[in-house]
């Protein structure tokens, strides 16, 4: 991560260790301050000379630590961008429907804490270099004062060292376990927060409370040793380095008896003491932050699901400049690629399977026509939504090729959106803004037929009923709305990218059957568009020129409903 941003880095080093340095010209004015006390000196013009140096090295140092502010910031804001840069792009990446290995939560706490504790890491790294620098002069000097003296300076520096080796493993694993920690309980309320109706229908207020509480004495619990070692280590530290310099200033004082030091070269000698000291206990939070850094890259190797950390911080630009108009914004939905409008999908041989349990779909063969309405049917658990996900690409598939107008789509995740695919989950994905801006989701709004959307998802009676209409803020995942509402906000949604494919996983779910139908017909009335629904209502069955039957992961038959009802027991057995 050093070389990224290396001329900002450079700048940066030099600026701070500038910074670590400049004290030992100050060390000196103090050292020849105390020595023309000494008898014999021409004190008044010796004292304004140091008086004028010292405030020609105030105001320059005060310039130096605004700059290195101004960098380090900068600097630092530019690391922990890159890591979330890079977090974001390969989670976005990944298929859909698995994205991130673990919960929301610990997915946000890893984007905060854990490329926080790198940028630390990193900047810590120009103090090191600063304060180094610093030593290895102030220590040239003290021992050519006195050698026997400044060799006990390194002693508390090697206690340090050993405490924090013998301590290292306990680092790791407190740092593991107490983000692990965080990341539960940021995770339970979010599901808490998208789960608020179905919590009170079922009356469980008071164990969803109970158990957050338990997630929460748990945190506590491993926060409290995270921050119990880490805050032991440090007052080890401190008090480790006071201990050692009050044996320094002792021998110190028998030198200045013997007549081997002078007072000005005590003031200088005790001044940079001090400046070691401070590094003697940087050192040891420098390491200790380096041991909770490997942790926390660790983490986000996890959840971009990466074996290779070093993808975690590949150089890429973070557009931070102004005037970077290539946004959706600017964006005209009526503008299509450079592909054919849709005439013919072909899916062959389509797989997939989960790791875990082993369920998926196996072989699936089928094809769209264009303006074709064809449901995907089955049992619980017969692989429809497995189809729909592996077919968008929300799902790696295991085998198979899909086809559009005879062509192979090769990487099916970029691909189906829009203006190509239209499609709305069996639970969508709504954020806490307007009615309105959930719609257009970043088009233009003179770009889109809001008003006809919103007809043709059956949803105008809804808007009106509203005190604000679509001005109406809806809350996080639209937990103001019902679940029909919700359905039909990303239905709307979809019908406004104006896309060739619609796809509908399950929507009729949240629906009744005079709101479904007249969803249906409004559709076929207003559009031509190719739709594939998954659907198990008789009012979708009959409209569909098309019909797949799913079975325990397979295509048990496909046809029309008159066929289906003759010869298919699957399709007898759904129906009722």
């Amino acid at each position: 991560m050093m070389t990224y941003k290396s001329g900002l880095y450079t700048l940066n080093c030099i600026l701070w260790s500038c910074i670590h340095v400049e004290p030992l010209l100050l060390g000196l004015l103090f050292k020849q301050f105390f020595n023309i006390l000494k008898p014999g000196e021409n004190f008044t013009i010796n004292l304004f000379s140091i008086i004028a140096l010292t405030s020609v090295y105030t105001i320059g140092r005060m310039i130096n630590i605004r700059w290195g502010a101004m960098v380090d910031n900068k600097h630092r804001f530019n690391m922990s961008a890159l890591l979330r840069r890079n977090m974001f792009e390969s989670i976005l990446k990944k298929p859909g429907a698995s994205s991130i290995p673990c919960s929301q939560g610990e997915a946000l706490n890893c984007f905060r804490d854990d490329a926080r504790t790198i940028e630390d890491s990193i900047s810590w790294t120009l103090d090191f270099i600063g304060n180094v620098v610093f030593v290895i002069v102030a220590v040239t000097i003290m021992v050519s004062i006195n050698a026997k003296i400044t060799l006990f300076v390194f002693t508390p520096l090697v206690a340090v060292v050993g405490i924090v080796q013998v301590l290292r493993s306990k680092l790791q694993k407190y740092r593991v376990a107490s983000r692990e920690a965080t990341g539960l309980v940021t995770g339970a309320m979010g599901e808490i927060f998208s789960a608020v109706q179905a919590i009170k229908v079922a009356g469980e207020e008071e164990n969803v409370v109970r158990y957050l509480e338990k997630l929460n004495r748990q945190r506590h619990k491993m926060m409290l040793k995270d921050t119990l070692l880490t805050q032991s280590l440090h007052s080890i530290f401190y008090n480790t380095v006071s201990i050692g310099t009050g044996f320094i200033l002792l021998l110190a004082a028998g030198s200045m008896k013997n007549g081997d030091m002078t007072i000005g070269e005590l003031s200088l000698f005790i001044y940079y003491l001090n400046f070691i000291s401070d590094f003697t206990s940087f050192f040891g939070g420098f390491i200790a932050n380096n041991r909770q850094a490997k942790v926390s890259f660790l983490r986000i190797a996890e959840v971009m699901q990466e074996d290779n950390l070093y993808n975690a911080v590949e150089h890429n630009d973070l557009h931070l400049k102004s005037g970077n108009k290539d946004t959706k914004d600017n964006i005209n939905i009526s503008e299509k690629f450079s592909a054919e409008d849709l005439t013919d999908i072909s899916v062959e041989g389509l797989s997939y399977q989960y790791k875990t349990s082993g369920n998926g779909i196996e072989d699936i063969h089928f094809r769209l026509k264009k303006g074709s309405f064809t449901v995907i049917t089955g049992r619980i658990g017969s692989g429809k939504s497995t189809l729909i996900k592996v077919l968008l690409g929300l799902l790696p598939s295991d085998g198979g090729n899909i086809k559009w107008n005879g062509k192979t789509v090769t990487n099916p995740a970029e691909f189906f959106i829009s203006p190509y695919c239209a499609y709305t989950p069996q639970i969508p994905n709504l954020v806490s803004d307007s009615i309105k801006n959930n719609i257009l989701f970043g088009l233009q709004e003179e770009a889109v037929d809001i008003n006809n959307s919103l007809h043709a998802a059956v949803l105008e009676k809804d808007i009106k009923e509203l005190e604000n209409g679509l001005d109406t803020v809806i809350g996080p995942k639209g937990v103001k709305l019902s679940g029909g509402q919700i359905q039909r906000v990303a239905v709307a949604r979809m019908f406004a990218r104006k896309a060739e494919l619609l796809v509908f996983d399950d929507i009729s779910s949240a629906l009744d059957v005079e709101t479904e139908n007249k969803l249906w017909n409004r559709l076929f009335k207003d559009r031509p568009a190719t739709c594939l629904v998954v659907s198990n209502r008789r009012g979708a069955l009959k409209q569909a020129d098309q019909i797949i039957v799913m079975k325990d992961g397979r295509i048990e038959a496909i046809g029309r409903l008159e066929e289906l009802l003759d010869h298919c027991d699957e399709m007898k057995a759904i129906w009722g």
